[in-house]
């Protein structure tokens, strides 16, 4: 059994709003169709971020069509999918209405996006989010930024900015989320973060290194623990990577508890190659199951 922790799918009254979002991206007979075949269980609706709201006259309106859409898919293809809502991002004051809708369409995630107009979820505009969120036991995914993400300011290209800005805005929103005392002060929140966190397994030790190093100089303050250890508490899912090492690498991270299967259906069409790659990983069959199985959104 496989459940799918990443994969997106897009109303088309929401996808002709956007720039990029159309060709594959509103196609549900398709997804349901190669989750069939690749033993795919149930799949987390998440919303990739886009334009859409600048063409639907804004985030409220964007939300009403959207959850809706997504909730009544949930609805329609009982069983196979696991719905995760949006917020007004540009009306922070509606957000508590709209955590309420959330939980009243039975949409199960909250599907956020790493950073907003250069403002990180570290913001305090997100503590509301954060408090309902804990107090129901719902998780909180977070994928990359594609409008506006760290970098584009400096350099925008077609290929580089979705390669490498896209997960940077994932690893900087961890990092200040972390220095910000977010992860503390909501600890029983489940955070997800896309992509294995970006470049986060490559730099756990620099993290470490440098802190020490900075403490001991007082030219950093005082986080309590060292930046892994925050680490260790988060969750990553795998977003299509067909790469072995890179799952090792966050395996020095996290326990494989904490690593989640993700196909990032329809960005990768690969689903089979990503799900061989896994099966050929050198880790032990129970730590497979683990990372299949998905047991936090089991839960759900």
């Amino acid at each position: 059994m496989i459940i799918d922790s990443h994969s997106h799918y897009i109303p088309p009254e929401v996808a002709k709003n956007t720039a990029f979002f159309k060709v594959n991206w509103s196609d549900i007979t398709r997804q349901l169709s190669l989750m069939d075949e690749n033993e795919i269980e149930k799949s987390l609706l998440l919303y990739p971020t886009s334009d859409a709201h600048l063409n639907m006259g804004g985030w409220s309106n964007l939300c009403r069509v959207y959850n809706q859409e997504i909730a009544d898919a949930v609805k329609k293809y009982k069983g196979r999918f696991v719905g995760g809502g949006i917020l007004p991002i540009d009306e922070p004051n509606k957000f508590s209405d709209e955590l309420k809708r959330i939980q009243d369409l039975e949409l199960k995630v909250l599907s956020l996006a790493s950073s907003y107009n250069g403002k990180y979820l570290d913001d305090e505009m997100f503590f509301c989010v954060y408090e309902f969120a804990q107090k129901n036991n719902m998780p909180i995914h977070v994928h990359p930024q594609i409008m506006n993400p760290i970098g584009e300011d400096r350099v925008r290209d077609p290929l580089l900015t979705p390669v490498l800005e896209y997960v940077f805005d994932v690893s900087i929103c961890i990092g200040k989320m972390m220095m910000s005392g977010i992860f503390l002060k909501y600890p029983d929140v489940k955070f997800i973060f896309a992509h294995y966190g970006g470049v986060l397994p490559l730099v756990k030790e620099r993290f470490d290194n440098t802190y020490l190093m900075l403490r001991k100089r007082e030219f950093v303050k005082d986080i309590s623990k060292l930046p892994s250890e925050y680490f260790k508490n988060l969750y990553f899912d795998i977003s299509g990577s067909k790469s072995v090492a890179s799952l090792l690498c966050a395996l020095e991270i996290v326990d494989v508890s904490h690593v989640l299967f993700g196909s990032d259906f329809p960005a990768n069409q690969g689903l089979s190659q990503t799900i061989s790659a896994l099966k050929s990983a050198p880790i032990t069959d129970h730590a497979r199951q683990y990372i299949f199985e998905n047991k936090l959104l089991k839960l759900l």
